[in-house]
């Protein structure tokens, strides 16, 4: 991989984030930065495998989406969908939904995603949730190494998450009797916490989590999602 320049450093004192010196170290510092959040993508993946066997997706199906979607609310969302006797059709807009907050995600790194085509498309593949919150370094700015750090290990750690509840559903069984059904949501407030780092922020996402929690009873699958993400929007502010 290319060397780059270091990022300046926050002028806060108080951001104690600020990102090594040089490329490799950058790399090395998302990788441990997501440590915790991979043990947490496992447990998610793992859960995954076994709803995606029970739901009649087979084996080869839900790996290969693991592979090349790595995306797993979405992933979760299709599987549900055709769990519960929905159509393919339903089950891909729904996680077409639930992917959508990729966009504005993509929009705030492309800065930070130098090189050729080919080589930010295949970096862009690495940019999720987790990799997303720890290549943060303050400002609106993105550091590219820890977004590759941390979001190799947590690709690594989809796929072979994903991967052992595929293989192991039948012995695993129910994966609420390992409590993986709250993996999701604690992973989620773990990254949301990092986030918060002002009123407008902390209003926003309060104004977010009400929004869903009064849309999911009876809103579409990704429905929720979308509307707390746009009300998220207030938590911007011009520099």
């Amino acid at each position: 991989m290319d060397s780059q320049k270091a990022l300046p450093t926050p002028v806060s004192t108080a951001d104690t984030h600020s990102p090594p010196a040089g490329f490799r170290e950058e790399v090395l510092f998302g990788l441990r930065a997501a440590v915790p959040l991979a043990v947490a993508v496992f447990c998610f993946a793992v859960s995954f495998g076994m709803v995606a066997r029970a739901a009649g997706m087979g084996v080869l199906a839900p790996l290969v989406m693991s592979l090349t979607t790595f995306a797993g609310s979405a992933q979760f969302a299709a599987a549900s969908v055709l769990g519960t006797g929905g159509g393919i059709a339903a089950a891909i807009v729904a996680a077409v939904l639930l992917n959508s907050r990729y966009l504005p995600i993509g929009i705030s790194v492309a800065p930070a995603m130098t090189g050729g085509v080919l080589k930010r498309f295949l970096s862009a593949q690495l940019v999720v949730d987790e990799s997303w919150a720890v290549g943060h370094i303050g400002n609106g700015r993105y550091s590219r190494g820890r977004l590759l750090g941390a979001g190799v290990l947590v690709y690594a750690a989809w796929v072979g998450g994903t991967a052992v509840g595929l293989l192991g559903a039948r012995y695993l069984g129910d994966p609420e009797r390992f409590g993986l059904d709250v993996v999701s949501p604690v992973l989620f407030i773990a990254l949301l916490k990092g986030q918060i780092t002002s009123r407008k922020a902390l209003a926003a996402s309060v104004l977010g989590v009400a929004i869903a929690l009064t849309l999911v009873p009876f809103a579409s699958p990704g429905v929720p999602l979308i509307a707390a993400t746009a009300a998220c929007l207030l938590g911007l502010r011009k520099r």
